[in-house]
């Protein structure tokens, strides 16, 4: 019969250790360490790792975690381009052509353009190929996935004088108005001898109106006089932005809502050729009143109001 197995317990003496578990000195006590375990060193790290995550800067933190989330993959200039013709119709087509577009297109309504936009974002490299393609409504689009900041002035120049649509002239506008050359656009466009460069620098002024509150209003004051001694006379396309600047320009500030309406009377009826549309050219007095009537006690002025709202580019 085998003899029984006996456990040895701890003597109690100095320099004994009990084989189920090792005395913890004293606090203070010297004495040797043993090396920690694998898996108590890959605690310590964690821990250490966990304390530094704390204290990562807001910045880094944001940079990690835009970097962990996961983005759509970017759409090509030929997906596009099938997207865009899938949504095509031939009476959008028929309306854009009344409105003076040329050239290839297939007649997307603004509404799938707006979706398209949402899904593309901002993507200035692609812009540009869908600019480059002439189509109508690949550069509609692409007016509204542009980057305002990539621009460069050259381009600027070349939008605003390949602009599809007429009525589109408030986009490539928006966007010089929120780049940084649109000063410098301004000065050029509106001393061009090229009507529609002439027709988009009063554009771009009536943005500058609406979004830029460091634009000194004593130049806005002597655009008025300008627009006030010059706008019979100017060109169609030209007098119809003159009369648009003229009316943003008095949603600018009490003041200068003042000037622009005593202007507007003083210039009386503005005629437009509007060709085979339904446009009709704004009265700018009766406008100017419903612009304050609408924005004025809440915003404090249109202009602060049309701030409020984001980029019209591309929430039209």
């Amino acid at each position: 019969m085998p003899a029984k197995r006996t456990e040895r317990k701890s003597t109690g003496k100095p320099g004994r250790v009990s084989p189920v578990k090792a005395a913890r000195p004293a606090r203070g006590q010297k004495g040797g360490r043993t090396a920690p375990s694998k898996a108590g060193a890959a605690a310590t790290s964690a821990v250490k790792s966990t304390a530094k995550s704390k204290t990562k800067s807001p910045a880094r933190a944001a940079s990690a975690t835009a970097a962990a989330r996961p983005t759509a993959p970017r759409m090509a200039l030929a997906e596009v381009m099938r997207t865009l013709e899938s949504l095509g119709s031939e009476p959008t087509r028929k309306t854009y052509q009344r409105h003076g577009a040329a050239g290839p297109m297939y007649g997307v309504r603004f509404g799938d353009l707006f979706k398209l936009m949402k899904r593309i974002d901002v993507d200035h490299a692609l812009a540009r190929e869908l600019w480059a393609t002439g189509n109508v409504d690949a550069r509609n689009l692409a007016m509204k996935i542009a980057d305002p900041a990539a621009f460069t002035p050259a381009e600027l120049d070349r939008w605003a004088v390949e602009n599809p649509m007429r009525m589109c002239v408030l986009y490539i506008a928006t966007l010089a108005a929120e780049g940084p050359h649109a000063r410098a656009k301004l000065r050029e466009w509106l001393g061009s001898s090229d009507e529609v460069l002439r027709a988009t620098g009063w554009t771009l002024l009536a943005r500058l109106s609406d979004l830029d509150e460091s634009f000194p209003e004593a130049e806005l004051l002597r655009h008025v006089a300008a627009i006030e001694t010059s706008i019979h006379a100017a060109p169609n396309e030209v007098r119809a932005a003159m009369n648009r600047a003229l009316i943003a320009m008095g949603g600018r500030s009490a003041a200068m809502r003042k000037a622009a309406t005593a202007a507007a009377r003083r210039i009386g009826e503005v005629t437009v050729d509007h060709g085979d549309t339904a446009c009709k050219t704004p009265e700018a007095v009766t406008t100017i009143d419903k612009m304050w009537a609408r924005s004025g006690q809440k915003f404090g002025s249109p202009a602060a109001h049309e701030r409020s709202l984001g980029s019209m580019r591309r929430r039209c």
